[in-house]
């Protein structure tokens, strides 16, 4: 088990990282993955994010009001991201994680900056289908492969026009399927063992703290203020990645 430090150190990381959830919506995995490999390696890591990851967003996807809406319109999109996700998971140890991860930061990084700058994936009706299925299939690979569930799946909700409230369950939705995904891709693999399952659900309590303390912030600001405070946050997230990557 993890001495007292250790055990510190990852319940600060899920308060800040469950802050910066509750204010955007999404970072949670992506924060705590970028703090925690700095002591830990990556698959220990990404076994610790599935119990906060699983609570804080099953707490996502339940409320707004839009469940139904949202299912009927993406479901073939959330199907085909949780079914990927094992095909990632297998290439944790046969594939050189420093560059995918590097590659996530600029991906995160692009899609931010171009969004600030005015420039948005727009995806039309007759669209949604099959850019669904391609986004999906993309999103669950690179869950399993890095742990990080938001790109390119934050890109093609914000791509179909949802609004506010709708784009927040709808990414809670997304990332609780993968999550339970990367749980099961993480077992199969001999990943997560009990002890790491136990200190995983030891750690949704500092990020349910730091969820409430950032959603809180989140109602203050207007649809606009949000949509600043989204994408600056996905090109913070993209450039700590790029920092921490190891090429």
């Amino acid at each position: 088990m993890f001495d007292p430090i250790t055990l510190f150190t990852i319940s600060a990381t899920f308060v800040i990282a469950g802050g910066v959830k509750g204010l955007i919506g999404l970072g949670l995995p992506t924060v705590s993955l970028g703090l925690l490999t700095a002591t830990l390696d990556l698959p220990t890591a990404m076994a610790l994010l599935i119990g906060p990851s699983f609570f804080t967003n099953s707490y996502q996807a339940s409320t707004g009001g839009h469940a139904c809406v949202i299912l009927l319109r993406i479901w073939p999109f959330l199907l085909i991201a949780t079914a990927t996700v094992w095909l990632g998971a297998t290439a944790l140890t046969r594939v050189d994680l420093d560059v995918l991860t590097a590659l996530l930061g600029l991906l995160l990084v692009a899609y931010g900056g171009l969004s600030l700058a005015g420039i948005r994936l727009t995806i039309p009706a007759h669209s949604e289908g099959w850019t669904g299925i391609v986004l999906g299939a993309a999103n669950g690979v690179l869950t399993g492969m890095t742990g990080s569930f938001a790109v390119p799946g934050v890109m093609y909700l914000q791509g179909i026009g949802l609004s506010r409230d709708m784009l927040v369950q709808a990414m809670g939705m997304l990332f609780t399927a993968s999550t339970v995904a990367l749980a099961f891709a993480l077992g199969t693999n001999a990943l997560l063992s009990t002890e790491l399952g136990m200190a995983s659900l030891l750690a949704v309590v500092p990020s349910l703290i730091g969820m409430w303390a950032g959603q809180k912030l989140r109602r203050r600001l207007s649809e606009a203020q949000f949509r600043s405070a989204l994408f600056i946050g996905i090109v913070m997230l993209g450039i700590y990645i790029l920092i921490s990557a190891k090429v």
